[in-house]
C-alpha cells in the first residue's frame, strides 16, 4: 500500500518503536524508509561560526544515522538518511512533498487528559494537521 515511508527522528531511543514500525511496514509492502533529522536553525544568524557549528551537527547526525540504518539492514529493505537544516516542521514537511512520501511515521508523547491543549504546539501535531499524507503517531 505504502512505497514511500519518512520517519522523521530527533536520533533518541524515543524514536526505536517509529522506526521498528517502518521497518516492518517496509518489509512487507517493499517499500523504502527514509530516515529525517532535522537540524533546526537560528534564524537570521548566518556567521562563518554558526555555519561550522551547523557542519559539525550534520556529520555527527549522519554518523548516527548510519549507526541506526545499519541496525535495521535486511535483504531487501532499501533505506535511506537525509539531514537537513532549518524549522523542523517546515522541513519535514517539504521533505515528503518533494520526494513522494505517502506515510509518515513518527514518535508523539503521550497526552495528559487533564490538559490536552498542552501538546498542541508539539511537531508531532503540527505535522499530523498540516501534513498532504497520512500520518502515524506512534507512542
Amino acid at each position: 500500500m505504502f512505497k514511500n515511508i519518512l520517519v522523521p527522528s530527533d536520533l533518541t531511543e524515543r524514536n526505536r518503536k517509529a522506526m521498528d514500525i517502518a521497518v516492518k511496514m517496509a518489509l512487507e509492502s517493499g517499500a523504502a524508509v527514509t530516515v529525517l533529522h532535522v537540524i533546526e536553525t537560528v534564524e537570521e544568524v548566518d556567521s562563518e561560526d554558526f555555519q561550522k557549528f551547523y557542519r559539525q551537527l550534520g556529520v555527527r547526525a549522519g554518523r548516527k544515522i548510519d549507526k541506526l540504518l545499519a541496525e535495521y539492514s535486511r535483504e531487501g529493505l532499501r533505506m535511506e538518511k537525509q539531514v537537513l537544516y532549518g524549522r523542523r516542521v517546515y522541513e519535514i514537511l517539504n521533505f515528503a512533498v518533494a520526494h513522494g512520501v505517502d506515510l509518515i511515521i513518527m514518535r508523539s508523547h503521550k497526552l495528559d487528559p487533564e490538559n490536552v491543549a498542552e501538546g498542541w504546539g508539539t511537531i508531532s501535531f503540527k505535522v499530523g494537521v498540516l501534513s498532504h499524507c497520512p500520518v502515524m503517531l506512534v507512542k
